[in-house]
C-alpha cells in the first residue's frame, strides 16, 4: 500500500511538472514581442551632413516624420512643440526636435533648411532627409505609414501623425499623439524626463 502511494505521488508530480512545461512553453511561444519603435538609419541632416541615429544620444528627442510642403498637421506639429519647448522651462535644454521627411523628392537639405528657418521653429530643430530607400528604411523603423497623394508637382503626402519621445540613449518611451495642447505635450515630456 505504501508502495502505491508513493507510485501515485510521483505520478502526479510529474503530471504537474508536464503541466508546468506545458503551460510555459505555450506562454513564451505566445507572448509577442514589445513592438519596438526606432533603430538606425542613414539620413542627411538640413546642412548636408550625412545623419545616424547617433543624434538622438545625449539628449531627450521628439521624433516625427512629415515634409516642408505639409499644409497644416507639420506646422501645427512644430508650433506645439515650440510652445510645449517653452514651458519645459530649464528642461528645455534637454531636447531637441528632430523632424524627417517623407517627401524626399521635394524636402532637399537646402528646402529642410528654408523651412525651418521659420521664426516659430525652435533652432534646436534638425532636419533630416535623404533619397527614397533611406526615407523608407527610417520611417520603417518607426512603424509610420505615408503615402504619395496626387499627381504632378501640386501632389500632397498622407502620413502618420504621432510624435515619438526617444530618450537620451536613443530608446523609444512614449508616443504623443497629434494635436495635443502644448501644455499636455510638456506634461508628457516632463513625466517622461521625471521617470
Amino acid at each position: 500500500m505504501l508502495r502505491q502511494r508513493l507510485v501515485l505521488i510521483v505520478v502526479c508530480l510529474l503530471g504537474l511538472l508536464v503541466v508546468a512545461g506545458l503551460a510555459w512553453r505555450a506562454n513564451t511561444l505566445g507572448r509577442q514581442p514589445a513592438a519596438a519603435v526606432g533603430g538606425p538609419f542613414q539620413l542627411v541632416d538640413q546642412n548636408g551632413t550625412p545623419t545616424t541615429e547617433k543624434v538622438l544620444k545625449g539628449k531627450w528627442s521628439a521624433v516625427f516624420f512629415g515634409f516642408t510642403y505639409c499644409p497644416d498637421v507639420c506646422p501645427g506639429t512644430l508650433q506645439g512643440l515650440a510652445a510645449a519647448t517653452e514651458q519645459l522651462g530649464p528642461k528645455a535644454k534637454d531636447l531637441q526636435i528632430v523632424f524627417i521627411s517623407i517627401d524626399p523628392e521635394r524636402d532637399t537639405p537646402a528646402q529642410m533648411k528654408a523651412y525651418l528657418s521659420a521664426d516659430y521653429v525652435p533652432k534646436s530643430t534638425i532636419g533630416l532627409t535623404g533619397t527614397q530607400a533611406q526615407v523608407d528604411a527610417a520611417a520603417k523603423a518607426y512603424k509610420v505609414y505615408y503615402a504619395k497623394v496626387g499627381t504632378g508637382p501640386g501632389y500632397t503626402m498622407d502620413h502618420s501623425t504621432a510624435i515619438y519621445l526617444m530618450d537620451p540613449k536613443g530608446r523609444f518611451k512614449t508616443v504623443i499623439p497629434y494635436n495635443q495642447p502644448p501644455a499636455d505635450i510638456a506634461a508628457r515630456i516632463k513625466a517622461a524626463m521625471a521617470g
